[in-house]
């Protein structure tokens, strides 16, 4: 697993990271969140060993990343996919990974078949687009057979089916028993994709757990009822925020309080889920409150 204890680093006056404590468990794809300049980056760069926090640790199966003896053969890392030389070809870049890895430049045309990029191996980076950079990242990334990812925005510049691709692969690499931690600002694909999320914002940590659960922030709830002028005036009796939307009520509680308030009215309730109940909803609720 991956586990950062009370990880802090300040910027002159800037604290950066706060005290950052979470793990990312094994046969997991957790996704690290926050708003830009929360601290992610930052994070990342201090796990993969290249920065270094002013306190706390961050380890990789128990051992600081500097520490092991071959670090893509353990974490395969991908923290800006543009950083490949431009003058190379994709599979030259892929090699020097390999060798970097110590692993058999054999393992090459195997792996850009397995990205997708087979028929592109032998153009260079510098003509590439941002998606098959991103591929190529996730190729350097894997190219060691590591247990373990840490990718930064690995969607972006990414298709719809550039990300269905990475969604199955990340999939099949936690099935194995891998830990994947990815940050992303596509909060839409991080619901698909990651099974935990970790919330960062203003470098502090805001909420750790699985996606179901940060979904579980957002309050607000889109009712509907046989009779909606009966239902506002029993949530203006009891004091409950409302307003009108466009497929109904959005009304500002729990559906338990929602579902008693109408059974003791005895008002028929039509729909009754969670208004917006998405992982951005949920994201946007909880930093702006942080």
């Amino acid at each position: 697993m991956i586990e950062l204890t009370g990880l802090t680093k300040t910027f002159g006056d800037h604290r950066a990271v706060d005290d950052l404590t979470f793990t990312a468990p094994s046969g997991r794809v957790t996704g690290f969140l926050g708003p830009n300049g929360a601290g992610k980056s930052t994070a990342l760069r201090m796990v993969c060993g290249l920065s270094r926090p002013d306190s706390g640790t961050a380890t990789v199966d128990g051992t600081r990343f500097t520490d092991l003896p071959r670090p893509a053969r353990v974490a395969g890392v991908m923290l800006d996919a543009s950083a490949q030389h431009p003058g190379r070809t994709g599979a030259e870049a892929l090699r020097l990974a390999a060798m970097a890895a110590g692993v058999d430049t054999s393992t090459v045309a195997p792996m850009l078949e397995r990205v997708g990029l087979a028929d592109a191996g032998g153009k260079r980076v510098g003509a590439y687009s941002l998606g098959m950079r991103q591929r190529l990242g996730i190729a350097s990334a894997l190219i060691g057979d590591p247990h373990v990812l840490i990718l930064d925005e690995p969607a972006n510049g990414l298709d719809p089916e550039g990300i269905h691709w990475m969604r199955g692969l990340l999939d099949d690499f936690a099935a194995d028993g891998g830990t994947v931690l990815l940050s992303s600002h596509l909060l839409t694909e991080v619901q698909a994709i990651a099974d935990r999320v970790v919330v960062l914002h203003r470098g502090r940590l805001v909420m750790e757990g699985d996606t179901d659960a940060l979904r579980g922030e957002a309050t607000q709830q889109l009712v509907q009822s046989t009779d909606l002028d009966a239902l506002t005036s029993v949530l203006d009796e009891a004091g409950i925020s409302h307003e009108a939307g466009n497929a109904g009520l959005i009304v500002d509680a729990p559906p338990a309080s929602i579902g008693e308030l109408a059974l003791t009215h005895r008002l028929v309730l039509t729909r009754l889920e969670p208004s917006g109940g998405d992982l951005e909803s949920a994201f946007l609720a909880l930093t702006r409150s942080a």
